[in-house]
């Protein structure tokens, strides 16, 4: 807006173009009394995203102002759907009183509302973590910063690789994205929400050294382990600036900050983490995934951390042995359901905690807060009998905080309303003047009847009443009768038919101060609560480690509970090289399947590194594979698992190629993303990673997939030698067992019946003979006259295999016995008995068959076939 324009409107409209060019990229609710107004772009902007009416407010230069608003009092629903859509906004509230203001009342942007800082409840989603993020690149160097603002959880991390960092993003999927206006690789921005672009000057190290060093009270960031990453610490400056800007206060729940170290946990790439399906399914949702089965956590707060650990398993198997104690301890000593039970009041204890850090914090909160605190005596009475050391360093931390419950008790209505502006909060004896307030403004009759009975007393009128009506206030009212005993210090105020109604000092000084009660009593009320919170803000340290070992404790109660309900045992976890795992399940597809689940067993070690699985379509590869990579990654959460009994070793990262689609937005072919993905294991897989490959190679001409498969199964099991599970239609692969050491062919059986085809879903020793592709297309509904004609042409490409010397056109069926051709060196072979020949018959017999073989030209293979 020019200001030549501005000049033209209303002083209202002035401070609203002064308030709006200090935030010109983001939505401004504008406050003007029960309404935020919107005006210009951002009205026409609101009007669209929130459906909202599109009105005007007056003009400038001679044309209307476009406006829209939404209700003061529901403006938390607006806000939420327009944080969904990654848009922020600016809260301008009145700050002035308008009693004493000349002009408008004064205004100001008290916080900025964006995706990733968010803590209000109502714009959040419960079970979810909702993380802002800031990128940086220098020299050879990527950083990562991020923050959760509803816990204040503050950590950054260095990557040498611009796939780590992708990888890192897609693990976080933060809510906002914060990058240098000069990042250099845009293509990695493309897939991200909430996309901030910042100035090259707010990633300045300096900066950010002095600003972090502010915030946490020290000299320096080497208590911290993260002195020596510069390129993460810039990217934390950046993160940390843009939250003390859009906050508008102190921020004391962000008291530390971590540096993520990747040798820690087992690591998973995008893909794997997709096609695994942990937390979001291939359709997007959340049904059917690992954590729909294993998240039964009675908090909110339970819930995230449960999702943290399933994408950030832990390789440090001191952590983990002490998860799987507490477990078992919690199982066999069935404090499962009790447990569980006195958890549930705690709530979300930890996003309440930031809002009281933020002072943002409801009388609500506090109530659940108070609950909290009641919960905790109960929780540790019940653990002080589980003998099991880490419990009983999580009941330490969940001290119990008697002082705090006593304040909240005192200080709190059992039931208090939603908003502190609406009064009402603070319990009756806490405060003596807002109890006398409060009593005035409810219009309280004792003091009136106390003035009656006197005034009656003192004029002998025994009708005198004392009174009041909205237009003249309190008042005595006399019978005309009477009124020559009315005393000479009554002020007369008003003359009615049959009575005078008067008023006197007292009177009116009561009145002044029951008019002006209810807002006194707000104001004082206020008073009381922000002095409430300050007696609670010195204790918050001790509450955010309180409130992170309940979070621990329901989440290790929930893994306990699930692993008594579903039938888990617990997996060994061993420092030797190894996979071996009994009668392992898929834990979601044993939970969906409306028949028994077949178990399989798993057994990979330095001797036996890659398993070549064959077998039909549909006859449980991909189940097999999987189940495999989810019992690793359970064990690495130090949760039970669906299996009999497993034995892990060390696993540094799981892979997985497993089916794949069009990038058509990348203009990248669905073969073009199965090779990407197929790079990315070939690259980075070491020998302590565990890769599943499923049907490499069938996105191009036979000879070419085959070619590929062949190559990439050689190279992981003589290159990079980690446990491999490589399924694959190309029987051609079979072979490898016998060529190369360490590889082992099994597969999945099926058997034809009365025209059908049974699923056996039991992994066997060997080689599957048969594809049965035929039978799965009948089972899909392919018309009878178009599998016939199959049929007919499987014949003929079987019979063009024989004669060709067994070389396969395409990966269609395996090689049938009955079609293979008997040469005259195998009839020689079969004729000849041992027992009968002389020692010159035999060499005569070996002669012929060297003859046969020149001139047939067989290979060693086909003879011995």
């Amino acid at each position: 807006m020019k200001k030549s324009a501005t000049t033209q409107h209303t002083p209202m409209m002035q401070q609203y173009f002064k308030l709006k060019a200090e935030h010109p990229d983001i939505l401004l609710f504008y406050r003007m009394g029960d309404f935020y107004e919107l005006f210009y772009d951002d009205a026409k902007k609101a009007a669209e995203l929130l459906d909202i009416s599109l009105t005007k407010r007056g003009q400038s230069a001679g044309e209307p102002i476009p406006m829209a608003g939404v209700p003061y009092h529901a403006v938390e629903g607006y806000l939420a759907r327009l944080v969904t859509l990654g848009e922020s906004v600016a809260i301008c509230e009145q700050i002035g009183d308008p009693a004493t203001s000349k002009g408008p009342v004064e205004r100001k942007v008290v916080r900025i509302i964006t995706p990733g800082t968010i803590s209000d409840e109502a714009l959040l989603k419960e079970r979810q973590d909702n993380l802002i993020a800031a990128i940086h690149h220098q020299h050879l160097s990527y950083g990562i910063a991020v923050l959760d603002m509803s816990s204040g959880r503050f950590e950054l991390n260095e990557f040498d690789h611009l796939e780590t960092l992708a990888s890192e993003l897609q693990r976080l999927k933060p809510s906002e994205l914060l990058y240098c206006e000069d990042f250099p690789h845009p293509e990695l921005l493309e897939q991200q929400r909430g996309l901030r672009r910042r100035p090259q000057w707010e990633f300045e190290l300096d900066s950010a050294r002095r600003l972090l060093c502010q915030q946490f009270e020290t000299r320096d960031l080497k208590g911290f382990g993260v002195d020596d990453a510069h390129t993460a610490l810039c990217a934390a400056g950046c993160l940390f600036q843009y939250v003390k800007d859009t906050q508008r206060t102190a921020l004391p729940h962000i008291h530390s900050l971590t540096r993520i170290d990747s040798s820690e946990h087992v690591i998973l790439d995008a893909a794997t983490r997709r096609n695994l399906e942990i937390t979001e399914n291939l359709s997007g949702g959340n049904e059917h995934t690992l954590a729909w089965v294993l998240d039964r956590t009675v908090t909110p707060m339970g819930g995230r951390l449960l999702k943290r650990w399933l994408h950030q398993p832990s390789r440090n198997q001191q952590i983990l042995k002490a998860r799987q104690e507490s477990i078992e301890t919690l199982s066999s000593q069935h404090l499962i359901e009790v447990l569980q039970d006195e958890l549930k009041p705690i709530g979300d204890m930890e996003r309440i905690l930031a809002r009281l850090a933020l002072r943002s914090a409801r009388p609500r909160d506090l109530a659940r807060l108070r609950t909290a605190f009641a919960q905790l005596p109960l929780i540790r009475e019940l653990l002080e009998q589980a003998d099991c050391p880490h419990l009983s360093h999580l009941t330490q931390k969940a001290r119990p905080f008697p002082e705090l419950s006593e304040l909240l008790n005192s200080a709190l209505i059992e039931n208090p309303p939603v908003l502190i502006r609406d009064g009402g909060v603070i319990a009756p004896g806490w405060n003596e003047e807002l109890d006398e307030l409060r009593s005035l403004a409810s219009g309280a009759t004792d003091a009136l009847e106390r003035i009656e009975l006197r005034e009656r007393e003192q004029t002998g009128i025994s009708t005198l009443k004392v009174g009041f009506n909205k237009v003249h206030g309190y008042y005595i009212e006399v019978s005309r009768a009477s009124a020559h005993l009315v005393p000479t210090h009554y002020v007369r105020r008003q003359t009615l038919k049959n009575n005078e109604r008067y008023i006197i000092h007292e009177l009116k000084e009561y009145e002044e101060k029951v008019l002006s009660a209810q807002s006194k009593s707000l104001a004082l009320e206020k008073r009381l609560w922000e002095e409430l919170l300050d007696q609670l803000l010195p204790h918050l340290k001790a509450l955010q480690l309180a409130s992170m070992a309940l979070c621990e404790l329901d989440v290790l109660t929930n893994l306990s509970e699930r692993a008594d309900t579903l039938g888990y045992s617990k997996p060994q976890l061993v420092a030797e090289s190894c996979i071996d795992i009994e009668s392992g399940r898929h834990p979601v597809v044993e939970q969906v399947t409306e028949t028994p689940f077949i178990a399989n067993p798993l057994t990979l070690h330095p001797e036996r590194q890659m398993l070549i699985v064959t077998g039909p379509n549909m006859g449980g590869k991909s189940t097999y594979m999987r189940q495999a990579a989810l019992i690793v990654l359970l064990t690495h959460i130090g949760s039970f698992v669906p299996a009999a009994s497993a034995r892990i070793g060390p696993i540094d990262r799981i892979f997985t190629r497993i089916g794949a689609s069009d990038d058509l937005a990348s203009g990248r072919s669905t073969f073009m993303v199965e090779m990407t993905e197929t790079a990315n294991i070939l690259h980075n897989a070491t020998r302590h990673s565990l890769v599943l490959m499923d049907e490499i190679g069938r996105g191009t001409s036979t000879y070419d997939g085959l070619s590929l498969a062949w190559s990439c199964a050689e190279h992981l099991a003589s290159q990079t030698r980690c446990y491999t599970l490589f399924a694959t239609h190309y029987f051609e692969l079979t072979q490898l067992p016998e060529l190369m050491p360490g590889v082992v062919n099994v597969h999945l059986d099926a058997m034809e019946h009365e025209d059908g085809i049974i699923f056996m879903h039991e992994v066997q020793d060997g080689a599957a003979n048969r594809s049965y592709g035929l039978q799965v297309a009948a089972l899909a509904g392919v018309p009878s006259s178009v599998i016939a004609r199959a049929h007919q042409k499987l014949n003929e490409l079987e019979q063009q295999s024989v004669e060709t010397k067994g070389k396969p056109l395409a990966p269609i069926s395996y090689p049938q016995p009955k079609a293979k051709r008997t040469s005259a060196a195998e009839k020689l072979l079969a004729s000849i008995n041992p027992e009968q020949m002389t020692p010159l018959d035999a060499l005569q017999a070996l002669y012929k068959l060297r003859q046969l073989h020149d001139e047939e030209s067989l290979t060693a293979a086909d003879l011995l076939s």
